[in-house]
């Protein structure tokens, strides 16, 4: 089944990051830096009771990829991997997640920490992080666990 669905923002994402170069490649491995989500107006009632969570998980659009590949290499990699099997955002759709701190809600705006995406990217949905249905005891990470044993996490996860 091949059909077009259709999605629209809810809301962008503030962050220093104007691009790639200095960010990292995954929030928590630069806990320090805030960045915000601005949801527009007609989606402020959506983060009713928000404020009793401590993470988010935010779903948002790669709008600066302009390629999509089904291969790709990792930054802490020399070998390319299937695209299905890394973050890169030269994926079919485009699609990124994070998972981020909540800082503060004021309004339609969430502080947060834990940044790993451009400045202007547009928020295609939030969701709460449960740590009753979000975190596994045993899972296993694929290629990438050889990079992180006995707890090291290697010098290249910290910036692109």
């Amino acid at each position: 089944m091949k059909r077009n669905i259709k999605i629209k923002p809810i809301g962008i994402i503030r962050t220093p990051y104007k691009t790639p170069k200095g960010m990292p490649i995954q929030g928590v491995f630069r806990k320090v830096v805030t960045g915000t989500v601005r949801l527009f107006p007609e989606y402020r009632s959506g983060i009713k009771d928000i404020k009793g969570f401590s993470h988010l998980i935010l779903v948002y659009y790669f709008d600066r990829s302009n390629k999509e590949k089904l291969t790709g290499k990792p930054f802490i990699e020399d070998k390319e991997h299937g695209i299905f099997a890394i973050r890169s955002p030269h994926r079919p759709n485009h699609i990124g997640i994070s998972v981020v701190r909540i800082k503060k809600v004021k309004g339609s705006t969430i502080t947060f920490s834990e940044v790993d995406m451009l400045d202007g990217t547009p928020l295609l949905d939030i969701k709460p992080y449960v740590k009753y249905f979000d975190s596994r005891s045993k899972a296993k990470s694929g290629w990438i666990d050889k990079h992180f044993k006995k707890g090291k996490v290697p010098a290249k996860t910290r910036l692109r």
